[in-house]
């Protein structure tokens, strides 16, 4: 028996198209769910390593709601002090990366956006105008309220420098 070349194409089309509706992947799933709100995530701080001047970790979204949601690509972050969520100098720089996706997120599920600190005492007391910080204010994307997370550190007065770099979320 031959079976053509276009009709050998055309089923393998077709199971492509069959698989990815029952193996589809994030993006494609996002449709049928909500956006993800400053409600149904909360956000944590979890650190993962120190070098050269630099302190690494991660801002962790966790899905808190009862149900799936979507969402992906940047939030929001600055450091706040003061004790009343006053923003210490500059907010986070958004790093480029190679893919900005979206993920559907269920119930308990997390994504994390990889963040890295330059410590302040890299730059002088001059040009930095060294302060106390009390944590992070966090946008979850697409968001227009914000949560404070606990992180003490040091922050820099002046907004010309930039000592929070944070790159997309991703999975857990």
């Amino acid at each position: 028996m031959r079976i053509s070349t276009s009709r050998l194409l055309t089923s393998a089309a077709a199971l492509a198209v069959v698989a990815g509706g029952a193996l589809s992947g994030p993006a494609a799933t996002a449709a049928g769910t909500p956006a993800c709100g400053n409600a149904d995530l909360s956000a944590s701080y979890r650190h993962s390593d120190d070098g050269a001047g630099h302190r690494f970790g991660w801002i962790v979204l966790t899905n808190t709601s009862g149900h799936a949601c979507h969402t992906g690509g940047y939030g929001g972050i600055s450091y706040v002090g003061h004790g009343d969520g006053t923003q210490i100098g500059a907010p986070a720089v958004r790093q480029a990366a190679s893919e900005v996706r979206t993920f559907v997120v269920k119930p308990g599920g997390r994504l994390r956006s990889p963040v890295d600190e330059v410590r302040a005492a890299n730059f002088g007391t001059k040009k930095c105008r060294p302060t106390h910080v009390d944590g992070f204010r966090v946008y979850v994307p697409n968001a227009t309220k914000s949560q404070f997370v606990p992180h003490p550190t040091t922050g820099c007065r002046n907004p010309k420098v930039h000592l929070v770099f944070q790159k997309p979320y991703r999975r857990h």
